[in-house]
C-alpha cells in the first residue's frame, strides 16, 4: 500500500514535500546577481549583470536598484559591488566587519576621552552601531540590539555621508521629509570639511547627545566610523580636545592599509 502522508498535519514539511520544493525565479536572480558580484574584485556593469543572468537589462535594472536601496549593493562609477547589508548579516551571527579598528582600539580612545566611544555602518539610509565602549545603557543597547539610527541626524552619519557616491548621496537628501530641510542645509555646508578631514566635530544635530566622529576607511573606500560621544555641553566645551585625540588614532588605523 502507498503511503500519502494523509495523516500529517496541515502545512507540516514532510521528506516528500521537501523533495518538490520549488525555485523561485526572482530569488534566483536575486541570488545569482549578489554571488556574481562578490566573485568580481572589478564590479560588474548592468550589461554584464544582464548576460550573466541571460536577461534583458530592463528586467535587472529594478532589482539591482531595490538591492542598492537596501544596502545589498553599492554602486561606483556605473559597476556594482556588493554593500554592506550582507556584512551586516554576518555581523548578527558574530563575523567582523572592520578589521581596521578593534575592540581594543575602542577600548582606548574611550579611555583617553573618558567618554563612550562607537563604531558605526551605513547600511542603505540608516546608521548602525556595530560595537561599541561605554558604561550607558542607551549605547550599549543600541549596539548589542542593532538599531537603525538616522543618517543626517548623527555625526557619524554625516561622516558616512559624505563618502556615499553623490547619485546616492543626493537622492538621499532630497528623499528627506520637510523637518529635516534645515539639517540637510547645514550637512552641505559640512560637506567639503568633512570630507577634506575625514572629521565631524560637534554638528549639534541632536537634543539627546552629540559628538566628535572620525571615518575608517578599507581599500580606499570609507566603510564605517569612530565616534566619541557625550552630553552637547560636554563635547562643545572638549571640541578641539576630542578632535585632536581621534585625529591621531585614525592616522593609525589609516596607516595600517596596506
Amino acid at each position: 500500500m502507498t503511503s500519502t502522508n494523509a495523516d500529517a498535519p496541515e502545512g507540516s514539511t514532510t521528506p516528500a514535500a521537501a523533495a518538490v520544493r520549488k525555485r523561485h525565479r526572482m530569488v534566483d536572480r536575486v541570488a545569482a546577481i549578489l554571488e556574481s558580484v562578490a566573485r568580481s574584485s572589478e564590479g560588474l556593469t548592468l550589461t554584464d549583470l544582464a548576460r550573466t543572468l541571460d536577461a534583458p537589462v530592463s528586467s535587472i535594472q529594478g532589482l539591482v536598484n531595490g538591492l542598492i536601496a537596501t544596502g545589498y549593493l553599492e554602486e561606483r562609477e556605473r559597476r556594482y559591488f556588493l554593500g554592506t547589508a550582507p556584512y551586516l548579516l554576518n555581523l548578527i551571527v558574530g563575523r567582523r566587519m572592520v578589521t581596521r579598528v578593534t575592540p581594543t582600539e575602542l577600548e582606548n580612545i574611550s579611555a583617553e576621552t573618558g567618554l563612550t566611544t562607537l563604531l558605526a555602518i551605513a547600511v542603505g539610509s540608516d546608521v548602525f552601531y556595530i560595537d561599541s565602549c561605554t558604561s550607558e545603557a542607551r549605547y550599549e543597547y543600541l549596539s548589542k540590539n542593532l538599531v537603525r539610527r538616522s543618517l543626517i541626524r548623527t555625526s557619524s552619519g554625516w561622516v558616512l555621508l559624505s563618502g556615499m557616491p553623490q547619485r546616492d548621496l543626493w537622492a538621499y537628501l532630497s528623499s528627506r521629509p520637510p523637518e529635516d530641510e534645515e539639517l540637510v542645509e547645514r550637512f552641505l555646508r559640512a560637506l567639503g570639511d568633512i570630507r577634506e578631514t575625514g572629521l565631524c566635530a560637534g554638528p549639534q544635530i541632536s537634543d539627546i547627545a552629540d559628538g566628535v566622529s572620525a571615518a575608517v576607511h578599507e581599500d580606499g573606500r570609507l566603510v564605517a566610523t569612530v565616534s566619541v560621544v557625550g552630553s552637547s555641553e560636554t563635547i562643545t566645551a572638549r571640541r578641539d580636545d576630542l578632535v585632536d585625540v581621534l585625529r591621531r588614532h585614525k592616522a593609525r588605523w589609516d596607516g595600517n592599509q596596506v
